[in-house]
Parts: structure tokens; C-alpha cells; sequence
């Protein structure tokens, strides 16, 4: 994908996730350290229901542009989510799945991008 079309998907689900009140939403470029995606974004939730509807949100952004996804781990049931798009993966968890999987850590060799660019 270029560019371009990628900075806007990623401007396009940072919205998204904002209007859903998604929390400490960030962008993590691991275009030079992994061959896994280009991009993660990573957002919590204060509960399920706003985690499913995060879900709900990014996937139906996603297939307006186009992309569908190539997996869905996690469940209704589950307290993470995570979405495949080939270039991009979400990841959703709730607060204290966040703090316990602490995917920014692992990732800190990824370049942080400003979403407020996006």
C-alpha cells in the first residue's frame, strides 16, 4: 500500500477510535523492525462494551477502505482483541490488559508516531 493511502487509514482509525472515547491511543511504526506489518495501534477500553464497539468501529472503517481483515483474535467474551489488516494490526484491550501485556515495552523499538499528524 502507499504511503499516502496508509497514513490516511491510519488517520482514519485514530478517529475512529477517538470518537468510540478509545484511551492512550498509539501509533507504533515497526516498518524497520518487523516484516509482520507496517504499523500497530494500540487503544484501550474502560469496559467490554466500549471494547466491542471500538471492534465494531475499526472494522467497519476498514472495510469502507477497502481492507479486510485477515484475522480476528479475541472474542465477545474477550478482554483483548486484536485485528489483522496485513499493513496495520489493532490491538484493543481493556485497561488492565494493556498494563499486563504491555505491548508498548516489547515494541520500543518501533518509531512512536504523533497521531495528532494523522
Amino acid at each position: 500500500m502507499d504511503e499516502n493511502k496508509l497514513k490516511e487509514i491510519l488517520g482514519r482509525l485514530v478517529h475512529v477510535l477517538d470518537e468510540k472515547k478509545a484511551e492512550d491511543i498509539r501509533v507504533i511504526d515497526i516498518r524497520g523492525i518487523s516484516v509482520i506489518a507496517d504499523f500497530f495501534i494500540v487503544a484501550s477500553a474502560g469496559n467490554q462494551n466500549q471494547l466491542l464497539a471500538m471492534q465494531d468501529a475499526v472494522d467497519e472503517e476498514m472495510t469502507k477502505q477497502g481492507q479486510l481483515a485477515r484475522s480476528i483474535e479475541g472474542n465477545r467474551n474477550s478482554t483483548w482483541i486484536l485485528m489483522d489488516y496485513e499493513d496495520v494490526i489493532v490491538q484493543l484491550f481493556t485497561r488492565e490488559d494493556r498494563l499486563f501485556y504491555d505491548l508498548e515495552r516489547i515494541w520500543k523499538d518501533g518509531v512512536s508516531v504523533d497521531v495528532s499528524t494523522l
